[in-house]
Order: C-alpha cells, then sequence, then structure tokens
C-alpha cells in the first residue's frame, strides 16, 4: 500500500512539473504565404524575373501576332490562292505554330525553374531570421502550418520587417 502511495506521489509531482513547464512554453507563428506575397525580397525577386523573362515575353507576343496575320491572311487569300501556294501557308502555318508552342513550354519551364530558386533562397533567408527572432525573444517552438492559429501568436509582421530591413 506504502508503495502505491509513492507511486501515485510521485506522479503526481511529475505531472505538476509537467504543466508548470508547460504554462511557460511559447509559441509562435509564421504565415508563408504572406512571406512570399508581402516581403521585400519576395517582390524585388519579382520584378527582377519579369525584367529577366521580359525580352522572351516580347519574342512570344511578336510570334503570337505574325501566326495571327498569317492565319488571317491565308483565310481571306484561300480562294485566291493556288492549291499549291495555299498548301506551303498552311505548312508555314503549322510549322510556326509549333515552333510558338515549343517556346512558349520553354519559357514557361525556365520561369518556373529560376522562380522556384528565387522561392527557395527567399525561404532560406526568412529561416534565418525566423531563427534569430525565436532566440531573441526565446521561442519554444514556431510554426509555419497550422489548422487554427490566433493572432496572439503569429509573428509574421515581425519577421516581414526583419526581411525589410535585411536581417
Amino acid at each position: 500500500m506504502k508503495r502505491l502511495y509513492s507511486t501515485f506521489v510521485a506522479l503526481a509531482l511529475l505531472f505538476g512539473v509537467a504543466a508548470v513547464e508547460a504554462a511557460d512554453f511559447k509559441i509562435g507563428f509564421v504565415d508563408v504565404e504572406r512571406i512570399r506575397r508581402e516581403s521585400v525580397p519576395a517582390e524585388r525577386a519579382s520584378k527582377q524575373l519579369e525584367k529577366e523573362f521580359a525580352p522572351r515575353a516580347q519574342e512570344l507576343q511578336r510570334r503570337e501576332a505574325q501566326i495571327k496575320a498569317l492565319q488571317s491572311q491565308l483565310e481571306k487569300e484561300a480562294v485566291t490562292l493556288s492549291e499549291s501556294d495555299r498548301r506551303a501557308k498552311e505548312q508555314e502555318l503549322a510549322r510556326m505554330s509549333v515552333d510558338f508552342q515549343r517556346m512558349q513550354r520553354e519559357y514557361r519551364e525556365d520561369l518556373n525553374m529560376r522562380r522556384n530558386q528565387e522561392l527557395a533562397a527567399l525561404f532560406e533567408r526568412a529561416d534565418r531570421v525566423i531563427k534569430q527572432i525565436a532566440d531573441a525573444d526565446k521561442f519554444d517552438l514556431i510554426l509555419q502550418e497550422a489548422v487554427y492559429r490566433s493572432s496572439r501568436i503569429d509573428i509574421t509582421d515581425k519577421v516581414l520587417k526583419a526581411l525589410a530591413e535585411g536581417k
């Protein structure tokens, strides 16, 4: 009986210590989507990507206009063109369309690859900032995804500010 009582007391003390430690537990939350959308480095990277890919986007627009012009010309002159001329223009239109689709696909793939590289660099930097904030403010746990979170534990604004300052 004494042994059961001492075990019960030990368990009660253990749960009591755990409850006290849980009371000092500090949790934070960071909204990763907001970091991706609103941070200064993300905006800077977006502008850089636009500038980097603008010439290729313009080339795609120029080629698309050429295809539309040739298609329009072919439709207008279809009755007056000889069979061989019409077939030659149709083949040229088909070749141009295939080239255009290939260029479009390569453009999208390259843009997505570069965007992913920029996002990876952004999130690496954000992780460093989050760790600095966690150390400075003595957080025990910082989450980046949650089904529910209180605005009381949201430190996203603090992270955005630190990223803007270049920390």
